[in-house]
């Protein structure tokens, strides 16, 4: 009686492997829905090994059956059950393996589905399983094996070799069979996890990235939401003289109160375009009422630019076509691109000269801040953060488009424009 030499089968193609399903019985079939494809390549693994061991069987002489061709076959399709269920059952597949030793050493029959299902379990053990619990599983599979086979008489002479040498050659080859599906398992189990593990990895940092930005838009339109308070809170002060001076010069001068009114209605329309904007902003926002304060308009870019002559950063300012008397949100917006952009030149530019481009033209109003600076850091861009973010809310307010970027001759540029039905309030 003597156990036949265990070489690797078909353990490459086996697949990784999971520890079993617990739970409800609901639970189980779900994962055994989404385990499917693995399920289906286990069941067409063990119908391929059973076909191919009544193939054996049928070019086997009758002199070596032991029983008939239907019971070796039965046998065989018993022997390939831990095959079939070693993602369902890991555990109990290997404890099948062991028990299907004992069959054959009973039965004095070694069919080679057995010996697929030594090294299809052992790979799937190895690749499934931490390190400690696929050492012991693996263990107990191979030394009973190894056992046998120092115990059991040799078989048929191989060449010149004596007996000892022949055991020792079975031996080692034995080992050497169960280590390489062992260590493939570790390494195909290694690289699985390693790329669960990024990919993990790219969905959280996928889902804090959308936070913070979700985070950063909700910051600006907050502080958007300041600023809008006082152009609205401006122009209803206005309605509210002139509505009451129109009312007390109404007998006594009608052209002056007809003045007063045609000024209340312009200023009402441009109110009311605030108040959409504010509210197509600020759905559920509520923002408390502190902090109120007037912001800086387009007159104020002069001024920010001498500040930022006296931080160190030459700046040169022009103004082409002629000018146009902005909606106080637009002037405010304006403002605001060009303080972030000559920020942001201040903090990566080095040394530099900036210039800041107004243009007003027919088709809407263009505004240009660049430098010639280092431009952006190695794998980071200088607009990405709050005040990109911020810069295209405002710049959506008023249907306009911001492009950021390197320049193609060196160092930094923002380009923002604003059509013209925006720039000033509707007649």
């Amino acid at each position: 009686m003597s156990v036949p030499l265990i070489v690797p089968g078909t353990a490459e193609a086996a697949g990784a492997a999971g520890e079993a399903p617990r739970g409800r019985a609901g639970a189980v079939w779900a994962w055994l829905v989404a385990r499917r494809r693995a399920l289906a390549f286990d069941g067409a693994l063990f119908a391929g090994v059973v076909v191919v061991e009544m193939l054996l069987n049928a070019v086997m002489p009758r002199s070596m059956w032991v029983g008939g061709f239907w019971s070796m076959t039965l046998f065989s399709a018993v022997c390939a059950l831990p095959v079939l269920i070693r993602r369902v059952a890991m555990r109990t597949a290997a404890a099948g393996c062991l028990a299907v030793l004992v069959a054959a050493v009973w039965l004095d029959h070694y069919p080679l589905s057995h010996v697929i299902s030594f090294v299809v379990v052992t790979y799937t053990v190895a690749a499934g399983s931490l390190l400690w619990p696929a050492v012991a599983t693996t263990a107990a599979l191979w030394v009973p094996v190894l056992i046998l086979n120092l115990l059991s008489p040799p078989g048929e002479t191989i060449g010149d070799m004596t007996p000892e040498v022949q055991r020792v050659y079975v031996v080692l080859n034995n080992v050497f069979a169960g280590l390489v599906p062992f260590f493939l398992g570790r390494f195909v189990g290694h690289r699985r996890d390693t790329a669960l593990g990024a990919e993990r990895r790219a969905r959280a940092a996928e889902i804090n990235q959308a936070a913070l930005a979700a985070q950063a838009v909700a910051d600006e339109r907050r502080r958007i939401a300041r600023e809008l308070h006082d152009v609205v809170a401006h122009h209803m002060s206005v309605i509210g003289v002139l509505a009451t001076g129109a009312r007390r010069v109404l007998d006594r001068d009608p052209a002056a109160a007809d003045e007063a009114l045609h000024t209340i209605e312009d200023t009402s329309r441009s109110t009311l375009r605030e108040m959409r904007r504010l509210l197509s902003v600020l759905r559920t926002d509520e923002e408390p009422g502190a902090d109120l304060t007037p912001q800086p308009g387009l007159a104020g870019i002069e001024q920010l630019v001498e500040q930022v002559r006296e931080a160190g950063l030459p700046v040169r300012l022009s103004v082409d076509g002629p000018p146009v008397d902005l909606d106080q949100g637009v002037a405010l917006t304006v403002y605001r691109i060009v303080q972030e952009a000559l920020t942001n030149t201040l903090k990566h530019a080095g040394v530099a000269v900036a210039s800041v481009e107004l243009r007003f033209r027919p088709d809407g109003l263009t505004v240009e801040v660049g430098d010639n600076g280092r431009g952006p850091v190695k794998g980071a861009d200088r607009g990405v953060g709050h005040g990109l973010v911020g810069m295209r809310e405002r710049i959506a307010l008023y249907g306009g488009s911001l492009r950021t970027g390197p320049r193609p001759g060196g160092g930094y540029c923002v380009h923002a424009t604003i059509p013209a039905d925006q720039l000033t309030a509707a007649p």
